[in-house]
């Protein structure tokens, strides 16, 4: 698959992510029982992962979005810049960040401090994807689909400049050897 000047394959199937969705979601609704948590995706890049894992929830839950960015082209920027936030009262509430992919780790680690600081009861986090700089970092996200290294990855909420958020499975980029 081509999206403007780079080239895709597939790297993990819709049947596959559909399996993690409902592995993730059970261990959700297991560990929130008798809760009732807030859930807030992070857009643009996660609304379909978060989509597809809300209607795994069983729990009493509600969600609420948020829209951040700090990437350009193909990496993080290393700035944040919400562009919409959340529009009600998180203090008590039992928060759930929901990301399509932890990188740097910068966006996450910044919103979990900003909602610390609203007087939450907790605020956890589940991404469909980590990469290893997450992981070096040590970024916490309590709930993860898939360990990446550093793939460049699109598709399913992913996208290159704004394409290939619209397919059902995910694709990373093929490195050519670029003069």
């Amino acid at each position: 698959m081509k999206i403007k000047n780079l080239e895709f394959k597939k790297f993990i199937t819709a049947s596959k992510i559909e399996e993690k969705v409902a592995e993730l979601a059970a261990r959700i609704n297991l560990d929130y029982k008798n809760q009732s948590p807030v859930f807030l995706p992070i857009l643009n890049g996660s609304f379909m992962f978060a989509a597809d894992l809300m209607k795994e929830i069983k729990i009493p839950s509600k969600i609420s979005f948020v829209k951040i960015s700090s990437y350009s082209g193909t990496s993080s920027t290393g700035q944040l810049k919400t562009l919409i936030g959340h529009d009600e009262s998180l203090f008590n509430q039992n928060i759930i960040i929901v990301e399509d992919i932890v990188d740097s780790g910068l966006t996450l680690e910044n919103i979990i401090s900003e909602l610390r600081s609203l007087g939450t009861k907790s605020v956890e986090a589940i991404s469909l994807l980590r990469k290893s700089g997450a992981r070096v970092k040590n970024i916490d996200v309590k709930y993860v689909g898939f360990e990446l290294d550093s793939e460049f990855v699109v598709g399913y909420g992913l996208d290159y400049e704004g394409y290939g958020r619209n397919n059902k499975d995910i694709y990373k980029m093929i490195e050519t050897d670029r003069i």
